[in-house]
């Protein structure tokens, strides 16, 4: 199964959490349908991509990185790569290179779904649809900044940064779900 057939198999199987998340899927998987690149980062009328809410053993922390890009905190996570055979593979690879840690594990569905434009690696502007797991920590760990990162941390889930408003439904649905 490629990527994309992948891709295709976890939206339509999932069961979003509020409607708005209903509206979203339908929308992911009509762009899907519309062609056969859009897991892919070339594909310039956008591409999907997936994202990890890393939270601590006790659940009570997220991990957040200071995006150089976009210039906020942010979840995990970004673009699917060639080697990914799933979106949860892509989710789990993308947290534990940004993160640094070892033995992270994953829910087995997705939490939510976002699309953002944003100019990413592909240097013109395009539209990310973001597809969100959550995902654990093991106690103990210590996260270890990379170089797609300004910062990496542990935040309080009810002292998020200035500016990470936007994270709100992301954190209320990836924390019931835990």
């Amino acid at each position: 199964m490629t990527l994309h057939e992948s891709a295709v198999s976890t939206l339509s199987e999932w069961t979003p959490p509020l409607a708005s998340q209903e509206a979203l899927r339908q929308a992911f998987l009509g762009f899907l349908a519309s062609r056969a690149d859009t897991c892919q980062r070339a594909c310039e009328a956008g591409h999907l991509t997936a994202s990890a809410v890393v939270l601590d053993s006790t659940g009570t922390q997220v991990l957040l990185t200071l995006h150089p890009r976009v210039g906020r905190w942010l979840q995990l996570g970004g673009h699917c790569e060639p080697s990914d055979e799933s979106l949860l593979d892509a989710a789990l690879r993308e947290a534990t290179e940004e993160s640094g840690m070892s033995g992270l594990t994953i829910g087995e569905t997705p939490v939510h779904l976002d699309v953002h434009p944003v100019t990413c690696s592909l240097g013109v502007p395009t539209r990310h649809f973001d597809v969100r797991y959550v995902v654990r920590a093991p106690a103990g760990a210590e996260p270890v900044r990379s170089d797609e990162s300004d910062d990496l941390r542990w935040w309080p889930l009810e002292a998020l940064p200035a500016g990470s408003e936007d994270l709100t439904e992301l954190l209320r649905v990836a924390t019931v779900s835990r």
